[in-house]
């Protein structure tokens, strides 16, 4: 019996020398979980046994399972903005490659790795080729579930400017005009602001500032018309004996470029009358050219957004977790991928950062969460463990053969 005992315990150090073995080979891995294994002592039957509370001697020891530990592993920047970290708990949801049929588009494989990359259709895919699964926004503002899918072939479409925002200082000194002194100029001021036709082509529209009266200017785009102003290209601002005004818009302009002319929107809010040089504090307009895809940025809570080069940025996805009931319950297959057992329970998607999910960090990688340190003493332990098995079974075999030398 003391061979069984001695060998079910060489079994057992063994499968743990493997189980740290795996843990030190996994250390560099980006999200690999450490295991560990868990002994149970093995008790011959005891059925018939009798009482009195007369205790049943032990034949060995079992490896009972070998359990992941899902504790947070450290996060290392990166600066890859695909190389994605989750704080807190969650995986992402992977479709296998090659998928087919009704699963083409479902996920059944987690991770905690997330060191993901653009295909050459655009999927964000990891190296095993597995797409990340989660929500697309479309065009249309439509959202369908699936593969996430970033079209970096096309360019965010160009705006025709319909509202310009301006912010500026009339001086309060100025003279008022006068059309009836010849000598007067037209414009007391002027600045310029470059607007989008629906082409996206740029046009520079200039805009003048004339006192007409005490405290009251007129702002207009036609200098040709200046002098006999219709409502269509005059904008008439009306400001307080402090100074602030008072009809901030607003105020419809007319725009005249190379292709014709357009109307538009025009707010002045927070310009002021001062006793100072005239400036211009603000010049906005919601216009943009046609712009090329430059790269996406990812928020906490998982939005992807793609950056064009005219200044716009659109949402273009959604990427999503998953949690388990019992994430000790998954089944590792490998690529650092995990399957739902009947013990995880099935995967629950939601937003990053909502219940119980962690946050997403873009452009950082989780580290492994296995300490080299505490396993090489563990390794350290678990070949004392072997060795003393074979010791056991050497004595076993000496004890043998001095009873078999008997005469």
């Amino acid at each position: 019996m003391s061979f069984q005992t001695g060998l079910s315990g060489l079994n057992a150090a063994s499968k743990n020398l493997d189980v740290i073995g795996n843990n030190i080979a996994n250390a560099g891995t980006a999200g690999a979980k450490k295991s560990r294994a868990e002994f149970a002592e093995v008790i011959a039957s005891t059925i018939g046994a009798g009482g009195g509370g007369a205790g049943q001697a032990g034949i060995g020891v079992e490896i009972s399972a070998v359990s992941q530990e899902f504790s947070q592993g450290n996060i290392s920047v990166t600066g890859n903005e695909l190389d994605l970290a989750i704080n807190g708990n969650g995986f992402f949801p992977l479709i296998p490659l090659n998928a087919q049929g009704q699963d083409k588009d479902n996920p059944s494989l987690y991770s905690r790795s997330g060191i993901f990359k653009l295909d050459n259709a655009g999927y964000i895919v990891n190296n095993n080729g597995e797409k990340l699964h989660g929500i697309n926004y479309n065009l249309d503002g439509s959202q369908t579930i699936g593969p996430l899918k970033i079209d970096t072939s096309t360019s965010n479409a160009p705006t025709q400017t319909t509202t310009v925002d301006m912010q500026f200082n009339l001086d309060a000194r100025a003279d008022i005009w006068n059309a009836v002194t010849p000598n007067t100029p037209l414009t007391t001021y002027g600045t310029s602001i470059t607007t989008y036709d629906t082409q996206g082509i740029p046009k520079d529209v200039k805009v003048y500032m004339r006192k007409t009266a005490l405290n009251t200017w007129e702002v207009y785009t036609d200098p040709t018309s200046a002098a006999t102003a219709t409502a269509s290209n005059v904008a008439t601002l009306a400001f307080d004996t402090n100074g602030k005004l008072t009809t901030p818009g607003p105020h419809t302009l007319s725009w005249t470029t190379a292709n014709g002319t357009f109307t538009g929107s025009t707010n002045f809010t927070n310009s002021t009358q001062f006793a100072s040089s005239f400036g211009v504090t603000t010049l906005a307009q919601n216009g943009n050219p046609d712009g090329s895809f430059t790269g996406i940025k990812i928020s906490e809570s998982g939005v992807i957004t793609a950056r064009y080069s005219n200044g716009k940025s659109v949402d273009a996805c959604q990427i999503q977790l998953v949690s388990f009931r019992n994430n000790q319950g998954l089944q590792p297959v490998g690529g650092g991928n995990w399957v739902a057992t009947n013990a995880s329970g099935i995967a629950t998607p939601g937003t990053p950062g909502t219940t119980s999910l962690g946050s997403v960090r873009a452009g950082a990688l989780e580290d492994s969460n296995v300490d080299l340190t505490a396993e090489l003493v563990n390794m350290m332990t678990a070949q004392r463990a072997y060795q003393a098995n074979v010791q056991t079974i050497k004595t076993q075999d000496q004890a043998l053969s001095a009873l078999t030398s008997l005469r």
